[in-house]
């Protein structure tokens, strides 16, 4: 019975109202970023002024992507997104690399970094989640396995599970998890700037706002060794940190891969994409201009394990504070996971349609949701989960997924001068200034890192480069 379902079943159900996908846009964006990286931005650049100026160069390069992304979802409204709009703006393997980097790292890293985190906060309240030396359960090689790692898996394969039953599960868990931890969010800002935020806290932090400098922590609590930064060395700096906000801000897109269940995809895919960014936007600038109200830019930057978040709530809330924001962090990365599980299998499905992923993958089961391509993605990220080095690969792929972005947008004018008489119900706003601006920014982001962090380039181009026989491997295969 179950292989006639697969069989019967060839399409998605569009069921997945601008709500629900507005949702999964800030709900897939907000994972536990915002609470820990603004200590390494702070620690790159020094400064409070510098460290909103990241928050809002990220904030204007997301918003931008986004309103250009509204163009290609409306042409192509089915399941895929970025995959398929790379496919048709340049070629197959273009498309296919794209997937590739997603599948092994992109999104498979980010579930398993992400149910990692949630660990660690759960740490507070279940301290034998802890990832420190004593608790290493057992050894293989140069990896070190926790608890922790177990629980993690089990909580994405939980989601997997849920996932597998039909969208209509998934959508209301990220609903009511998104829901829940936006309101958190502009609870604990507005408690922040009315409880604890201090005028002398405030005005110290911006007395050298702009005065870019690298910060060390010295051999005392207290001291900090400041390194001032000139000239061309700042604008490495200010693409060294934004690897942290943009991991932060990353995943806006993943509404474009669920296009098919969407109602409306046309219309609406735009409009999520724009509100859903907008809102995170907002929410992570008011929370960092909070941490300056509340904190001395020291604490900012050395904030143990770079919790930020926890010690801004430990002044707001007290004793308490701590696992306030622990809980926060567990249902904001519980649905963060959900988001991401749920549409980055509509990736793998559509590359199986076209012959470029295993076959099983293109498949429907009888809740008209692609499951076995659930699975293989629950695999890799459980696999990346024992490994540990999620985060180390994420850092390496943030250079590949900006040149994503920027070929993607650049695919705007590659349609425009190629297929001019396509439908484009929504046109990209500001085309062609704002697209190109975007372009531009991207570009000098990946220059600037190749120039200035190269450990965080090459890598991620090896394992995107090792797609091109693969291609030619899955091409060879579906003929």
């Amino acid at each position: 019975m179950a292989g006639f379902f697969m069989e019967k079943i060839k399409e998605f159900k569009p069921t997945l109202s601008l709500l629900d996908a507005t949702m999964i846009v800030a709900g897939s964006m907000i994972g536990s970023g915002i609470f820990i990286v603004s200590a390494d931005i702070t620690r790159h650049v020094g400064s409070a002024g510098w460290l909103i100026a990241v928050w809002l160069l990220t904030g204007f390069m997301t918003l931008t992507a986004a309103l250009s992304y509204g163009e290609l979802s409306a042409m192509f409204p089915k399941a895929g997104g970025q995959y398929v709009y790379l496919k048709e703006s340049y070629n197959r393997l273009t498309g296919f690399l794209y997937g590739w980097s997603f599948f092994s790292v992109i999104q498979t890293g980010t579930i398993a970094a992400v149910g990692v985190a949630f660990c660690k906060f759960a740490a507070y309240f279940f301290p034998i989640l802890e990832m420190n030396d004593a608790d290493v359960l057992f050894s293989v090689g140069p990896f070190k396995i926790y608890i922790a790692q177990f629980v993690s898996i089990a909580i994405i394969v939980l989601l997997t599970y849920i996932n597998t039953k039909g969208v209509q599960g998934g959508k209301v868990i990220q609903t009511v998890f998104t829901v829940t931890k936006l309101v958190s969010l502009f609870g604990l800002i507005i408690f922040g700037f009315i409880l604890a935020a201090k005028s002398e806290i405030w005005n110290a932090n911006w007395t050298h706002a702009w005065s870019m400098q690298s910060l060390t922590k010295g051999n005392t609590p207290n001291a900090t060794i400041i390194a001032p930064i000139l000239g061309a060395a700042a604008l490495g700096a200010i693409a060294a940190s934004m690897v942290g906000s943009i991991f932060s801000s990353d995943a806006w897109n993943n509404v474009t891969f669920i296009a098919g269940e969407i109602k409306n995809p046309q219309k609406n895919i735009g409009l999520s994409l724009f509100m859903g960014t907008l809102i995170v936007t907002l929410i992570y600038v008011s929370a960092n201009l909070m941490y300056l109200s509340v904190l001395p830019i020291h604490d900012i930057a050395f904030a143990p394990s770079d919790r930020v978040a926890v010690i801004a709530s430990n002044i707001i809330f007290g004793s308490n504070g701590t696992y306030i924001i622990a809980l926060m962090i567990m249902v904001s990365t519980f649905g963060c996971n959900n988001g991401l599980i749920l549409a980055g299998a509509r990736v793998y499905y559509t590359m199986a349609q076209d012959g470029l992923f295993f076959k099983k993958a293109g498949s429907l089961n009888k809740n008209a949701v692609p499951a076995w391509a659930l699975w293989a993605q629950c695999v890799v990220a459980s696999l990346l989960c024992l490994s540990g080095k999620y985060g180390d690969l994420l850092d390496m792929v943030s250079f590949v997924v900006v040149i994503f972005y920027v070929l993607t947008i650049g695919g705007i004018f590659i349609l425009r001068k190629k297929s001019p008489h396509l439908e484009r119900p929504y046109k990209a706003f500001g085309y062609p200034v704002l697209p190109a601006l975007y372009m531009l920014m991207g570009v000098s982001f990946c220059i600037l890192l190749i120039v200035y962090k190269p450990e965080f380039t090459w890598p991620g181009l090896i394992i995107t480069l090792i797609g091109i026989p693969l291609y030619f491997i899955a091409v060879k295969t579906s003929k």
